[in-house]
């Protein structure tokens, strides 16, 4: 059994990371992570998540993708510059969950995927990969899904995640104190 003072560690020491150094981690640590990301709580064992690892390709199809449209929103300037900073991240996952008609369903799946990144977010840290999830326009845009082969009426996108090794320092975090956010209910 691990230690519980390591699974603390890693909750309250894992941060989004911003900025990756080139190297892309090793595949077998992603799928390991991934590996770990499936025993997320879901109701009902739904096991509603989909995981789309992307190669350089597909990366640059995203990269373009995202350019064209932060630059027809905010110019060809703030376009090139988001490219830039995109082709700096050296590695890419997607993450989908399933659609359902129920909307319960609906939000104990996303709920359920959610945990699933925490998960994969968390194993990841404890090889010293940091991670950054992004919900940003392109990653609801049809053409997102045209590039991974998914149907939008049947997922819908949690987000992408960049992964990679922390380049320079991790950042700090302060929380609110356990006694300005619990309620004790009589």
């Amino acid at each position: 059994m691990t230690d519980s003072a390591d699974i603390a560690d890693a909750l309250r020491g894992r941060r989004t990371i911003h900025k990756f150094l080139p190297d892309v981690p090793p595949g077998e640590l992603i799928e390991e992570a991934i590996e770990i990301a499936r025993w997320a709580p879901n109701h009902h064992h739904t096991e509603p998540w989909h995981f789309y690892l992307l190669g350089p390709e597909s990366i640059a199809r995203v990269i373009d993708l995202n350019a064209r449209l932060v630059a027809e929103k905010k110019g060809e300037e703030a376009g090139e510059a988001k490219r830039k900073r995109w082709s700096a991240v050296p590695g890419w996952l997607v993450v989908t969950c399933d659609r359902s008609e129920d909307s319960l369903r609906q939000d104990e799946d996303y709920a359920a995927c959610c945990c699933a990144v925490h998960n994969l977010s968390l194993a990841l840290w404890t090889h010293g990969i940091g991670v950054k999830w992004t919900t940003g326009a392109v990653t609801r845009h049809p053409d997102l899904f045209e590039l991974l082969g998914v149907n939008p009426d049947q997922e819908r996108s949690i987000g992408i995640f960049w992964y990679g090794y922390p380049a320079g320092d991790v950042p700090s975090q302060k929380r609110k104190p356990v006694s300005e956010i619990l309620k004790r209910v009589p």
